[in-house]
């Protein structure tokens, strides 16, 4: 069973390395620059990767609209952000994990792949 993930990401050149590394692992990836953009999208990942600062609203509320909808409450969500620390990311979503930019990509991978090993067992 291929392994699913949807990256949302405004800045270009994260969002391509981010798919890059997803790709490279085998998943299939779906990539936005933007809210509105993931909005439209019609595939169910096995993670979600959002960043905090967007540039039509804020991935914080993004996490918490995710969990809060039947269809996607049980799907893990990684933070990343350049501008929020771990203390804060937990006092405003219920995501499963945060990453802070920079971040490295072996380290994203390893934390993605026991996000989803951990729900896969839980279902």
């Amino acid at each position: 069973m291929g392994r699913k993930v949807t990256i949302l990401e405004d800045d270009r050149d994260i969002r391509e390395i981010c798919a890059y590394l997803f790709l490279m692992e085998g998943y299939t990836v779906n990539s936005y620059g933007d809210i509105s953009e993931l909005r439209k999208s019609t595939s169910t990942p096995d993670l979600y990767l959002l960043d905090v600062m967007l540039p039509d609203g804020n991935g914080l509320d993004m996490c918490n609209e995710l969990k809060a909808a039947p269809a996607t409450a049980k799907i893990s969500i990684i933070m990343m952000s350049a501008h929020i620390d771990a203390y804060d990311f937990k006092n405003s979503c219920k995501a499963e994990d945060f990453i802070s930019k920079p971040f490295n990509l072996e380290k994203l991978a390893i934390i993605a792949a026991q996000l989803i090993e951990n729900a896969r067992l839980d279902n």
